[in-house]
């Protein structure tokens, strides 16, 4: 009798929770690729950029702790209103991740739906850049030394500022709450650490910079690792950039390098 009195009495508030979760998960999983665009359209682009960028700096911090990031964790500190579009904040974040820092989102538990964030980038030989605190700088560096032999060995700084900024990488003087100020970390630290050269262009008005890769980098770094990290970014075969995989191919036969 006892018994039947307390399956009356409805579900405790852990079974709540649980059935709220998987609410959740239906609601996410079962939007069509145009239900979730025509609900993208009724929000603005700041609100979803900000709502994506809440997402990044989420999961950083949690992956720090290399504890795999539950779906139910994101959907309630950082989602909450926008389930509804949540596969494209998602998508979002993800081309962030590769894109900015050389990582990617990848699910590891399908069932429980969790999340680990795997680094893409090529291996640098100096420890210190291998901390997990510094796996967003080093991922930052990657893209701005990929940037450059990209595009001949050399790039002015307008051209690097420009590709952070369509990345959603604060340049302008505001603090980036992952890098703080990022004109410094490129400008100095980076160069100070001889992974960049950072040359003044003569007779330029307004004053004019330019890139290059430092001797540290040139060392710890082949231009094959780069154009591969590039290809596998881009998703494409290293030779569709024929200019950069002969000058890469030409490197590692001369040098041994692999």
């Amino acid at each position: 009798m006892s018994q039947s009195r307390r399956s009356s009495k409805g579900p405790g508030p852990s079974q709540v929770q649980s059935m709220d979760v998987d609410e959740e998960y239906t609601l996410t999983q079962t939007q069509t690729s145009s239900q979730v665009q025509r609900n993208l359209e009724r929000r603005s682009q700041n609100q979803v950029e900000h709502k994506v960028s809440e997402l990044v700096q989420f999961l950083l911090v949690k992956d720090q702790k290399k504890i795999p990031i539950k779906r139910a964790d994101i959907l309630k500190h950082v989602i909450k209103d926008y389930k509804d579009i949540f596969p494209e904040i998602l998508k979002r974040a993800n081309n962030i991740f590769q894109q900015v820092f050389g990582l990617e989102l990848a699910e590891v538990d399908p069932k429980n739906h969790s999340y680990i964030l795997i680094s893409k980038l090529p291996p640098l030989q100096d420890d210190g850049m291998k901390e997990d605190e510094n796996t967003p700088k080093m991922g930052l560096l990657i893209i701005i030394l990929s940037l450059i032999y990209m595009k001949g060995n050399v790039v002015k700084d307008s051209v690097v500022w420009e590709m952070l900024r369509r990345l959603q990488v604060e340049c302008s003087g505001r603090k980036h709450k992952i890098f703080g100020d990022v004109k410094k970390l490129v400008t100095e630290e980076f160069v100070k650490q001889k992974y960049l050269e950072y040359i003044r262009l003569p007779h330029t008005d307004p004053l004019e910079h330019e890139f290059r890769w430092g001797s540290r980098a040139a060392k710890e770094l082949s231009k094959r690792q780069i154009l591969q990290f590039v290809a596998k970014m881009q998703k494409k075969n290293p030779k569709t950039w024929m200019s950069q995989y002969n000058e890469a191919e030409a490197e590692a036969s001369g040098t041994g390098r692999h």
